[in-house]
């Protein structure tokens, strides 16, 4: 399940998470952001158990792309303990996203 971060829940679902967190930023006007959000859907089920998934949509909070300095998209944005630990811009596959995981997190 792929939660919907917004400026009022970053603090509860990012910052204060007891999983590590991966945020996609997106606008729904974005191509490669439309391709990616089946597999980022696919994976957040997948991977429930492990990772909290979330995704932020830079048109409805635009300051929430600009603290974390968003100049492209789509951006995956890695939390770990309430610290951003990685991140990555682009469109990836799902091969591509769970080998990040793998080298960001360890898992």
């Amino acid at each position: 399940m792929v939660t919907k971060i917004t400026s009022a829940n970053f603090n509860a679902v990012v910052i204060n998470a007891d999983k590590p967190v991966i945020i996609d930023f997106f606008a729904e006007w974005c191509g490669p952001c439309r391709q990616m959000a089946p597999i980022f859907e696919e994976l957040s089920k997948e991977l429930a158990n492990s990772y909290i998934f979330g995704k932020i949509d830079i048109e409805e909070d635009h300051d929430l792309g600009v603290n974390h300095g968003i100049t492209s998209i789509p951006t995956l944005i890695f939390y770990k303990a309430g610290k951003q630990v990685g991140a990555v811009s682009g469109g990836l596959s799902k091969q591509e996203i769970k080998a990040k995981l793998a080298t960001i997190f360890g898992q």
